[in-house]
């Protein structure tokens, strides 16, 4: 049997197709809702963990540099100390005062390199261990946000188990009522529900209501709408209108027309007794 073109099918079908296809699609989101924000969740605490990574690996590479540095200096001071030691015998060798005061301008100037180089190696030394606390502190918070991201995640495939079957269901029946909408409608259905806030994009009449944003239907609009002749929308909030019958939902009279029914039998029978009496009464 050929398959049926969706531009083929009639207003009533086109509207019953596309009730059953959101059906099927707030079921997902209901799954979905059940994962509440745990999805949102392991994402931040997956971007944390990254970002803590990073910082740990910077901070070592900064310690790393650091120790480098010291290693540095203290090979400038061993070589300074060599020279301070070979300047002090060549003292002992000097030929005039123009060599002397020479050597100990070497000799004084490499003491001076040689402070230096200590000073460098402390305030390199004091950063390490400040590195080294920070590295501390950011290592705990990390292992505290890895514990964090295995329960989320842990609960997150818990839930996901739970539904992935029921869920893999929805989504092929929803992508089976897609085949048979005309690609226009669906677009326009798509849009329409993306910007719903409750995902709904098409709703049935409620009280003389969108079912959507509970505004009044005029009357002859909702004639039209159980007509079945048009894909008609709520003018207030854009969603595709629907007759609650052709939907498949039941609808109870308001109790205010049964009571008014009644009213209306109890004056008639009120009415109906006075002119009894009445008439009896002419006849004495």
């Amino acid at each position: 049997m050929a398959k049926k073109d969706p531009t083929d099918l009639s207003v009533e079908e086109k509207l019953k197709t596309l009730f059953q296809l959101q059906t099927a699609l707030s079921s997902i989101d209901e799954k979905k809702a059940l994962r509440g924000e745990l999805p949102l969740e392991v994402e931040d605490l997956e971007a944390e963990i990254e970002g803590l990574t990073t910082r740990i690996d910077r901070i070592k590479s900064e310690v790393n540099d650091f120790e480098r540095a010291i290693s540095q200096k203290k090979g400038e001071i061993v070589e300074a100390q060599n020279s301070v030691e070979r300047y002090k015998q060549q003292l002992n060798e000097v030929r005039n005062n123009r060599e002397y005061d020479t050597l100990s301008k070497e000799i004084e100037f490499q003491s001076l390199e040689i402070e230096l180089c200590n000073k460098k190696i402390n305030d390199a030394q004091k950063m390490i261990a400040e590195k080294n606390h920070e590295l501390e502190a950011s290592e705990q918070v990390l292992g505290e946000k890895q514990g964090d991201l295995d329960l989320k995640k842990n609960e997150l495939d818990e839930i996901m188990d739970e539904t992935r079957a029921e869920e893999e269901k929805l989504k092929e029946k929803a992508h089976e009522l897609e085949a048979k909408i005309e690609p226009r409608l669906l677009t326009s259905f798509k849009r329409i529900r993306k910007n719903a806030r409750n995902g709904l994009g098409i709703v049935y009449v409620q009280r003389d209501a969108c079912g959507g944003c509970f505004n009044k239907i005029p009357p002859q609009r909702q004639l039209d709408i159980k007509m079945h002749k048009k894909v008609i929308v709520c003018e207030y909030c854009g969603r595709i209108l629907i007759d609650p019958e052709l939907a498949g939902v039941k609808t109870e009279k308001p109790v205010a027309e049964e009571k008014k029914t009644r009213r209306r039998t109890s004056t008639v029978r009120k009415t109906s007794n006075s002119k009894k009496s009445s008439d009896a009464n002419d006849m004495d």
